[in-house]
């Protein structure tokens, strides 16, 4: 059974950095496109980056592209989003997905593994 696990989250001021983290388990991470989303109190749930199997391919919202950077160590069985630059805007619950059979897809439905989320709040 795959596990999925955010972690990073917190409070920080319009412009600075965050470094989220997602812990993948049961089984091999390798399998598996990554993506976040995000999803603000009221709002629907936004795709953000996603990165391909290997880790040599990755797909960014328009919105973040040159400001987020996504990661991932097979090895380490985690993947990574590194965030600059952050917007009042961007508050939102952050989610690390995987995905068996879908690479860069942008809609939530095709991932069939998802974590909890962890809150990223940006003040002004």
């Amino acid at each position: 059974q795959v596990t999925v696990a955010e972690s990073g989250g917190g409070l920080v001021q319009a412009g600075d950095s965050l470094r989220l983290s997602c812990a993948f388990s049961g089984r091999p991470f390798r399998n598996y496109a990554v993506a976040w989303f995000r999803q603000g109190l009221g709002k629907e749930r936004d795709f953000v980056p996603s990165i391909s199997r290997s880790g040599g391919d990755t797909h960014y919202a328009d919105s973040v592209k040159g400001r987020f950077t996504m990661s991932r160590d097979n090895l380490q069985n985690t993947a990574y989003l590194q965030m600059n630059s952050l917007k009042p805007e961007e508050t939102a619950v952050y989610y690390c997905a995987a995905a068996a059979y879908y690479t860069h897809s942008e809609v939530p439905t095709t991932y069939e593994n998802w974590g909890q989320g962890t809150q990223v709040t940006v003040s002004s």
